[in-house]
């Protein structure tokens, strides 16, 4: 068993804790080992942008996805105090890609096809 969970727990049975203060502390102790496991496993993952025309491969870029989260983040507050970006930032869930991220989300993640050939591609793996 978890030392920490066996400290909360002892604290309970000598009454320095109610049975709710205890079960809120575990339950702080899990959330915090489940952010902890998504950021693991987060921290070697790349989001890789492809495009292509026809059969010959125009942009190749892999980059960590630590950093696309902390671009997402510092870049959309910067974007939305500049007037002629604000409308297309505020269309931007930047949350929800930023969830995605955390909740470790794999795979192609775009995928567009042009009527002139095109095929853009964005995975994270």
């Amino acid at each position: 068993m978890n030392e920490e969970i066996k400290r909360i727990l002892q604290m309970v049975e000598a009454g320095k804790l109610s049975s709710d203060e205890g079960s809120q502390l575990i339950a702080a102790l899990d959330e915090r080992k489940t952010n902890s496991s998504h950021a693991t496993s987060a921290s070697g993952k790349m989001l890789r942008v492809r495009i292509q025309d026809g059969d010959a491969e125009r942009v190749n870029v892999n980059i960590p996805i630590q950093l696309v989260q902390f671009l997402l983040k510092m870049g959309h507050g910067i974007a939305s105090h500049i007037p002629e970006a604000k409308p297309y930032v505020e269309q931007i869930e930047v949350e929800t890609i930023l969830d995605a991220i955390d909740r470790g989300i794999d795979g192609k993640i775009v995928d567009i096809q042009s009527d002139e050939g095109e095929v853009v591609e964005v995975f994270i793996e």
